[in-house]
């Protein structure tokens, strides 16, 4: 069946109309087009709209709703959301075992143009519960590109979203601090529901086991919180042959290896949540040099007789200022944590090394007389500066002290 559409197209007074240029203006006259086109009877049976329409909710605890689109997996998450800085290495972020359990807050607005590669991996799978972004590229343009972010992100199981106001949710967490969030896309849940998960969910403890070995001539045991292997490639690099231990690993095994060093690693969650780290960390005190970086940190702080806490928004970038009060310089380095050390719980002889110039909170230790150091941030930079690479080769010389002694 033929839909007539009539078009009607009325000229008043026509007798005032003419063609400015024409020699013999005519005078112009009301006429009425008809116009006919074939189309469906069913006008509900368009084509689909081109777009994608909003089909996620992110329920924060404080009781906001932000609607926006979704990516990568589908279902329901809880986690806790934090907000990241940086202007690039997502790759890096989506693969950092510190952010398990958390979702991601990206502040750069544009995220995935340079898709997703095989040789920016910081382990060997995405940790972070969610992916929350202003707007997701539509296309990739890096020519190490092996698959785009959301393919990257469903073949591992990880939700995402984007269409979403991420300046509004980050000033939200910067007045209130750090909130649990539920992200949906089962539309059979209600706000109230999804509300109600966000307000009964804690984060405390993951457990993490890798090995990896490198290097050839210092020997380091790694104990493994949620190690980042572009820390493992930095230790090979200054010459270590290291051995990753799981978290739990006895402090009797350690010792019979005869390390040259023990690096305590980066993780999630709250440091005081595993006692059973923190009496490793102290066994291990005194008896072989100790290199604390990020929960590492947190745990050489507890092992001294210091205390923790968690801090409103935490530290979440690439971008973080650090002061090193020994030699005065100031770092840009790559953070990501929740909780810090409270220098003035610290005994004394132990050093407060480093500042975070943001808010004065400790950033590095220093326990000269038991050959023990530490850095509440990412001397790897991965995504961040290299600024902080020089932690490395600190660790090493009190590695050396062990060895010629």
């Amino acid at each position: 069946m033929a839909i007539t559409v009539a078009i009607n197209l009325a000229l008043i007074n026509p007798s005032t109309l003419f063609h400015p240029k024409s020699p013999n203006p005519s005078k112009l006259r009301a006429f009425t087009l008809r116009c006919s086109s074939a189309a469906s009877t069913a006008v509900t049976d368009l084509a689909e709209i081109p777009w994608k329409t909003s089909d996620a909710r992110l329920v924060l605890e404080d009781g906001s709703i932000w609607r926006a689109k979704s990516f990568g997996a589908s279902g329901t998450q809880v986690g806790e959301i934090v907000f990241n800085t940086s202007l690039t290495g997502y790759q890096e972020i989506l693969t950092d075992p510190s952010y398990a359990g958390q979702f991601v807050l990206m502040t750069n607005p544009h995220i995935g143009n340079t898709g997703v590669n095989f040789d920016d991996q910081e382990s060997r799978q995405c940790f972070l519960a969610g992916l929350v972004v202003r707007s997701l590229s539509i296309s990739t343009s890096n020519w190490r590109c092996g698959e785009t972010l959301g393919d990257c992100l469903a073949e591992r199981n990880i939700m995402g979203i984007y269409d979403v106001d991420t300046r509004a949710i980050t000033r939200r967490l910067r007045q209130d601090g750090s909130l649990i969030g539920v992200l949906s896309t089962d539309r059979t849940k209600t706000d109230e529901e999804l509300l109600e998960m966000s307000r009964s969910w804690d984060i405390v403890e993951w457990e993490f086991n890798s090995s990896k070995r490198g290097g050839e001539a210092f020997r380091v045991i790694a104990y493994d919180f949620g190690i980042k292997h572009n820390i493992l490639k930095r230790l090979a690099s200054y010459g270590c042959k290291i051995t990753v231990v799981p978290s739990t690993w006895p402090t009797s095994e350690t010792l019979k290896m005869k390390p040259d060093g023990v690096l305590f690693s980066n993780g999630p969650g709250d440091p005081s949540a595993v006692p059973y780290a923190v009496e490793t960390v102290k066994e291990i005190i005194g008896k072989v040099p100790a290199f604390g970086i990020c929960m590492g940190h947190q745990l050489l702080g507890l092992a001294l007789g210091g205390k923790t806490f968690k801090m409103k928004f935490g530290h979440h970038g690439g971008n973080h200022p650090v002061r090193n009060l020994r030699s005065g310089h100031v770092e840009i380095s790559a953070q990501n944590h929740n909780y810090a050390v409270d220098s003035s719980s610290l005994p004394e002889g132990v050093e407060v090394t480093h500042v975070n110039l943001n808010d004065g909170s400790c950033a590095g230790l220093a326990y000269p007389a038991q050959n023990i150091m530490s850095i509440q941030y990412h001397p790897e930079a991965s995504p961040g500066t290299h600024d902080s690479d020089y932690a490395f080769r600190e660790f090493i010389q009190l590695v050396k002290v062990k060895v010629n002694s």
